[in-house]
């Protein structure tokens, strides 16, 4: 019978040390979740990093391949400004330089089809609106046949590479004609 008074009085301290090892058990597992939590957001945090910057640099790979061309491109533009000229300043009907402008008209013809092949876009806007994003105003000019705001005279034209700015028009912007004062006379 004393053996079973011992183990009577075993019983409530064994279930209260199982009682705390099980609340030491339960918090234990708690701090484990939140540590886990923890971990798989940073994981998630990290995958999301690695992604952006797998996109950026594949954004730039792409831009680099784009606008390649661009100071190249830059440098080639006064070839084409330097044909256009003289094919203006040269007349079509004079037979002593005959053979010579046409032999320019096929250079600049030559010239131009490369230049869209690789996606150079002229941008001539003789008679559009003025557009700040594409052209750049020398000058403003009173016009009552052309609406105010609209280009007037291009003096060298712009171009786009693959769709980005390379160079502006260079433009004569119309104004509406100033109104003349009344005379004295007239007021009188």
């Amino acid at each position: 019978m004393a053996d079973e008074q011992t183990q009577d009085n075993q019983l409530p301290e064994v279930s209260a040390e199982v009682e705390a090892a099980g609340g030491e058990l339960d918090a234990r597992i708690q701090v484990l979740e939140e540590e886990l939590a923890a971990a798989q957001d940073k994981a998630l945090r990290v995958a999301a990093d690695l992604q952006n910057v797998r996109r950026r640099a594949e954004q730039d790979v792409e831009k680099a391949h784009k606008f390649a061309l661009e100071k190249f491109a830059s440098d080639l533009l006064p070839v084409v400004d330097s044909l256009e000229r003289g094919l203006e300043l040269s007349s079509p009907n004079d037979e002593a330089i005959k053979a010579v402008r046409e032999g320019m008209e096929l250079t600049l013809k030559l010239f131009q089809d490369t230049l869209k092949r690789y996606q150079l876009e002229v941008v001539d806007p003789e008679g559009a609106p003025f557009d700040p994003e594409h052209h750049q105003a020398m000058a403003m000019q009173e016009s009552t046949q052309a609406e105010p705001g609209s280009v007037l005279k291009v003096f060298q034209k712009g171009y786009l590479l693959n769709g980005r700015l390379l160079r502006p028009a260079m433009v004569v912007v119309s104004k509406a004609p100033a109104e003349v004062p009344p005379s004295i006379d007239e007021q009188a």
